[in-house]
This record gives C-alpha cells, sequence and structure tokens, in this order.
C-alpha cells in the first residue's frame, strides 16, 4: 500500500507541479523574451511543452516524492521572481 500511495504521489506532484512549472517557464518567456509579442508567445509555449514531460520525469526519477516536490519548487522560484520583476514593470 505504501508504494501504491507514493506512485500517486509522485502522479499529483507530477501533473500539478509539472504544469505549473511549464506555465511559469511559458508566462516568464513570453514576457522578457525580446521579439514581437506574437513570436515570444509562440516560442515561450512550445518551450512550456518540452519543460513538462520533463519535469514530469524529474518527478518519476526523483528518490523521493518530497524531494520530487522540492525540485519542482526549486525551479519555480526564480521563475516566480523574474515574473513579480515583470509584473512591477508592465504598465497599468
Amino acid at each position: 500500500m505504501r508504494y501504491r500511495a507514493g506512485v500517486a504521489l509522485r502522479a499529483l506532484v507530477a501533473i500539478f507541479g509539472g504544469y505549473a512549472v511549464a506555465a511559469a517557464i511559458a508566462a516568464v518567456l513570453a514576457m522578457w523574451l525580446p521579439i514581437a509579442r506574437v513570436e515570444a508567445a509562440l516560442t515561450a509555449t512550445m518551450a512550456g511543452l518540452i519543460v513538462y514531460p520533463c519535469a514530469i520525469m524529474w518527478c518519476f526519477a526523483a528518490r523521493t516524492p518530497l524531494r520530487a516536490l522540492g525540485g519542482l519548487l526549486l525551479a519555480a522560484l526564480p521563475l516566480a521572481l523574474l515574473l513579480a520583476l515583470g509584473a512591477q514593470g508592465a504598465p497599468a
């Protein structure tokens, strides 16, 4: 039963945490890429589609579900800071 709970927890972390990291990287890239807005949005979306499966693989390759969550949080922290910096400079 403990094994199944670990797999279920990893799956939840992978699905929701991976999506959060992929969405954050897409938002950061769309905001910070120095190209036209449409091209930045498309490039950022494609990058997010690459990051999401990598995050899922990380969750199942990590030694414990807690380490998987920690790795995703560690990846999301600088992205959140960049989003906050970009939001401060955005016109109201």
